[in-house]
């Protein structure tokens, strides 16, 4: 899966308003035998999104279920999200279903280096900034949330939010780079490395 790049994205903004989602509810351990990136994002909040064990039968009553969050790519969450094992697979799931950002109070550490390398960006607001988008989206379905990797801020019905974020993950985001992107970017200091080796294992075989 293609890790997708954006400095300003723009779209309709879903709500769960529970704290301290673990890794195992975004993607359960089941389809962690999965093994290509592709196709993750059906199994997200696979518990809560069916009510059958196939993920035929969908539940009327979840967020994600509901037409005016379909195509939802923010989230906005309580505090601790992503808690839970370390499992990359949740991002992957996250990701391909369509988010872009997450907005939360906190999350959890591991998750956080995750994310950023799936094109996930990690929001963290204030408690009371959190509840007010919360209940915006609320009265108003289908609202849009602007976020802003430039700038760092959050725009929503003309009302503007600041959040960190690192550079390390914002030039990740922006680029589009996942680990091996990231590596190869040093791809000729490394070429020029395995080639000065080789040549002095070369000399050291010849001494012997």
């Amino acid at each position: 899966m293609k890790v997708n790049k954006w400095t300003i994205h723009s779209g309709v903004a879903a709500i769960i308003p529970r704290e301290d989602i673990d890794t195992d509810q975004i993607l359960p351990k089941q389809f962690m035998k999965l093994i290509d990136k592709n196709g993750f994002g059906r199994h997200l909040f696979f518990d809560w999104r069916y009510s059958d064990l196939e993920g035929k039968v969908l539940r009327h009553d979840f967020v994600l279920n509901e037409d005016a969050f379909k195509n939802a790519s923010v989230l906005v969450t309580g505090k601790n999200f992503g808690c839970g094992s370390s499992r990359e697979h949740a991002p992957w799931a996250l990701s391909d279903f369509g988010f872009r950002a997450i907005l939360a109070p906190s999350f959890a550490d591991i998750f956080s280096i995750n994310s950023a390398k799936n094109g996930i960006a990690l929001v963290r607001l204030k408690e009371e900034e959190i509840h007010w988008i919360m209940e915006w989206v609320s009265k108003n379905p289908g609202s849009e949330i602007k976020i802003n990797l430039e700038t760092l801020e959050v725009t929503i019905a003309n009302k503007a939010f600041s959040f960190p974020l690192d550079s390390a993950s914002v030039n990740r985001i922006r680029n589009g780079l996942d680990d091996i992107d990231h590596t190869l970017k040093n791809e000729r200091e490394i070429t020029a490395f395995e080639g000065k080796r080789k040549t002095e294992n070369t000399f050291m075989e010849v001494c012997w």
